[in-house]
């Protein structure tokens, strides 16, 4: 048996490429077991990963933690959020799931914003306005170019929600994930009867809303894990509220999350509601709400302009002169989702490592510049951003991040934060605590803060005059390039 002192608990992160597994020590927040396995990404126009490499990857990723997961008491799954899964009778895949990345439903997005009422129907309806990656255009996308799949989809699911539903054999989502679907309404927090007519979704297809602090279901004994029959399953949720939860947020506090996509975000009392699309007025996983935004290209795309170069990524050299938009999967914001990547101001003397550098820059201008529109009034704008995801530790990200907001920065020491979030979730189900506070008892934001340096206004300057002056070029859809 384990030496822990209090009860197990497992938090599980289904990302966009693997699934990772923590098995927590709830009482104290000791990582006693983690693992990762992986799964893949289709390439070309689209987005798209089969549902069950992901149940594969849970099941891999918690044998791999070995007799620890036997012992925990409880699990909780946070997951990508966005993705549609459409399954059939018997709970089979339709077709392989859209992932939040793919932005194919970019046009449906449009339609559906001018068809109900417009960016301030949505905003104030559902407290975001449709971009292409959330799940209610994927479904009109479906609708439009595979009816036939519509024809039979029994149920439609998020990531998490597939997963959740895989343990416990019961339809469930929390209010968090709900949120980035574009047909529940922040407003009343209940799914949207005039959206889901609109698109022509059966609302009998959706999971159940679990409330917060709710238990989702039992591990049913139908399945190959390494869990007892009847281990307490909490509802899950996106996998920014479980950072979120897994930081123990308070308000106001702002976070910055670098990944496969870019995220800044923090909790607030009051419902967002922005109308320009910007910030999406997700809900947290606790009761309170998670104003959010969100670029499609970050840690991936700088690792791809790296890779072209033959750098290493922290091979970055200072530059003055050179403005690099790395819009490699088009992007969400700015709300460009047909772009590419835009290079200007190449010289003779210019260098690989300037390249590079311009790279970061253009990844951290688009997040800081969403910033001040996540953050109320009631913020304190000195704070230090949290800094958190795959590049955090990185020198060259934290850098450009210090240069260009002019704000201190803290990167907490611990990791996985979406899994630890989703451990405190379950822990919160034995103890009756807010998982917040949890987190908190679990000290999970401790970690150096690097000092303010003068915020660097002339590449801002410099990457928001290019923008603006290629706007046409940028907003131009592929087709006609």
């Amino acid at each position: 048996m384990s030496a822990a002192e209090g009860p197990l608990v497992v938090g599980v992160d289904t990302s966009t490429q693997s699934t990772k597994a923590l098995v927590v020590d709830a009482a104290t927040g000791e990582v006693v077991a983690s693992s990762q396995a992986p799964h893949t990404v289709s390439a070309g126009a689209g987005r798209e990963s089969d549902p069950r490499q992901w149940w594969d990857a849970l099941r891999e990723a918690l044998h791999q933690c070995g007799d620890a997961a036997r012992e925990a008491a409880a699990v909780s799954v946070g997951g990508q959020q966005h993705g549609l899964v459409t399954l059939d009778g018997h709970g089979e895949p339709v077709r392989p799931a859209l992932l939040w990345n793919d932005v194919r439903s970019a046009p449906q997005a449009r339609r559906l914003t001018e068809e109900l009422g417009g960016a301030k129907f949505w905003a104030e309806r559902v407290g975001s306005v449709p971009a292409a990656s959330f799940t209610v255009t994927k479904w009109a996308w479906l609708a439009e170019h595979e009816p036939q799949a519509l024809r039979v989809t029994k149920a439609v699911r998020l990531p998490h929600d597939y997963l959740t539903e895989r343990l416990t054999g019961e339809g469930t989502t929390d209010r968090g994930d709900a949120s980035g679907t574009g047909w529940w309404a922040s407003a009343t927090e209940s799914y949207d009867a005039e959206i889901l007519a609109h698109v022509g979704l059966d609302p009998s297809l959706l999971p159940r809303v679990v409330r917060p602090g709710e238990v989702a279901g039992t591990v049913r004994d139908s399945h190959d894990l390494p869990f007892a029959k009847g281990t307490l399953v909490a509802p899950g949720t996106g996998d920014n509220a479980a950072a979120a939860l897994g930081l123990g947020l308070r308000p106001g506090t702002p976070v910055l999350s670098l990944g496969t996509s870019g995220t800044v975000y923090a909790v607030a009392k009051r419902r967002p509601t922005d109308p320009t699309g910007t910030v999406a007025g997700f809900a947290d996983a606790h009761g309170d709400w998670l104003p959010l935004a969100c670029t499609l290209n970050c840690t991936l795309a700088v690792d791809r302009v790296a890779a072209l170069l033959s750098l290493d990524r922290e091979a970055v050299e200072p530059t003055a002169h050179l403005t690099l938009l790395p819009y490699l999967d088009g992007e969400r914001t700015p709300n460009l989702p047909n772009a590419s990547g835009l290079l200007h101001g190449l010289r003779h003397d210019t260098t690989a490592g300037q390249l590079l550098q311009a790279a970061y820059d253009g990844a951290v201008h688009s997040l800081l510049g969403a910033l001040d529109l996540v953050l109320d009034e009631d913020a304190d704008r000195s704070a230090p951003l949290l800094l958190i995801g795959g590049g955090a530790r990185g020198t060259a990200w934290q850098q450009t991040v210090r240069r260009l907001s002019g704000r201190p920065v803290q990167v907490p020491e611990a990791k996985e934060l979406v899994a630890l979030g989703a451990a405190a979730q379950a822990a919160g189900l034995l103890t009756g605590e807010d998982p917040a506070a949890v987190a908190r008892r679990w000290n999970t934001t401790r970690g150096p803060v690097l000092d303010a340096v003068e915020r660097d206004e002339a590449t801002l300057a410099r990457i928001a005059g290019v923008l603006s002056d290629a706007a046409p070029l940028l907003e131009r859809s592929a087709d006609a390039r």
